[in-house]
């Protein structure tokens, strides 16, 4: 992060512990044991550290106590991400980049390093390919011979720059132009069907989720939205079910049990709905050939109604 401020870009990294080297740094991170910005100085280790970035800015929401790279985006996120981005460091969107950035991408830094489990259960599997373990990767094996750990420190740097960058560009290309067009279609939900629970969208691909859960608290809408139409890359029509929080494979309302597994012909039938194509098994997903199938099956899941009434 700090290289892509001009004032570091050239910088020599030098990595030490020894209180005469450090003495020297224009900017100390991650050893020293000294929390200090002003004077260049953002370590985490020392035993009184507590900070957040609820706690150092009251704005924000977020209270996993900081790593060291949650200290250096704390001071100097909002012109790292304006310097990626060729923008101001108050402007409207590096703000909300800047937090997005942060919730997306550096809180997992500060909770991994910070050894902060994220759940209290035993996990039901291993994830080993993390921005934390690939680093990790990169450290030499305990019995491996002549390795130079500086230079697998730079390799490490790069690394996680590189996928700043595009984490940064993605919120920026993609990530934020996808807003306006989920606002459009919660503004829409009622001329689709009148509970609000449904929106539709006229093509796949636009990130939804994340927007959709924000607006939805920005704007207080309850009950909250179950569905999403949109078409897919051959013309058909997908009706999706809204997850109960980003990154769950657990949905507000399935797609109906009876439905699930069944494909074609043979799920027209037993729907009674014209032009269907599957259910995915677990329920979070169908297809029909047309917009009106797919709304047909978001409409009858929240009815609870596996066939039309006679």
């Amino acid at each position: 992060m700090l290289k892509q401020l001009p004032e570091f870009l050239d910088a020599q990294i030098v990595r030490s512990r020894d209180p005469a080297v450090l003495d020297k740094c224009d900017m100390v991170v991650d050893v020293g044991g000294v929390y200090d910005p002003e004077k260049g100085r953002l370590d985490h280790h020392q035993r009184t550290f507590s900070e957040t970035m609820n706690s150092l800015n009251p704005s924000k929401k977020w209270v996993t106590k900081l790593s060291s790279a949650g200290l250096v985006y704390n001071h100097f996120g909002h012109r790292v991400v304006a310097g990626i981005l060729g923008t101001t460091p108050d402007a409207e969107i590096t703000q909300t980049i800047y937090d997005k950035v942060y919730e997306m991408f550096v809180e997992e830094i500060d909770a991994v390093d910070n050894g902060i489990s994220q759940t209290d259960e035993k996990p039901r599997y291993a994830i080993t390919t993390t921005l934390s373990a690939r680093v990790g990767h990169l450290n030499p094996a305990w019995n491996e011979q002549g390795a130079d750990p500086d230079a697998q420190f730079m390799k490490a740097m790069a690394l996680v720059g590189s996928e700043l960058i595009d984490r940064v560009q993605y919120f920026y290309k993609s990530w934020w132009p996808a807003r306006e067009i989920v606002v459009a279609a919660v503004n829409k939900r009622h001329e689709i069907d009148p509970s609000g629970e449904i929106i539709a969208f006229e093509s796949g691909g636009c990130p939804w989720k994340d927007h959709l859960f924000t607006l939805e608290e920005e704007l207080g809408i309850t009950p909250g939205i179950k569905f999403s139409l949109f078409a897919d890359q051959s013309g058909n029509w997908r009706v999706q079910c809204v997850p109960v929080q980003l990154g769950s494979f657990e949905n507000r309302l399935s797609l109906l049990e009876e439905w699930r597994g069944v494909r074609d012909d043979e799920l027209s039938q037993l729907s009674g709905i014209p032009g269907c194509i599957f259910v995915h098994a677990s329920g979070f997903i169908g297809g029909n050939k047309t917009y009106e199938g797919a709304l047909e099956m978001a409409r009858r899941t929240l009815q609870g109604k596996p066939r039309p009434e006679s």
